[in-house]
């Protein structure tokens, strides 16, 4: 029998708690040492990027915002 979201009952998760098990699912699997599948240009870019965002935090825009931006973009 193969896993599936179904089988572990991730699909019962809300939606954040979905989030974080990938981003712990993510953080695992890069401690184990595997490959990104990600170019080197593409890892300098990312690096870059946290760097940005680490000299500046309050340049991003809060989730919850990202949120209610995104419903209302998709309300008809």
């Amino acid at each position: 029998m193969s896993v599936t979201m179904q089988s572990l009952g991730i699909d019962r998760l809300s939606v954040e708690d979905r989030i974080a098990l990938v981003q712990d699912i993510w953080d695992s699997i890069v401690a184990e040492g595997r490959s990104s599948g990600l170019s080197s240009d593409q890892k300098q870019e990312l690096l870059r990027r946290a760097a940005e965002d680490d000299a500046d935090p309050d340049s991003g825009i809060p989730l919850e915002e990202v949120k209610r931006l995104i419903e209302m973009r998709n309300r008809p």
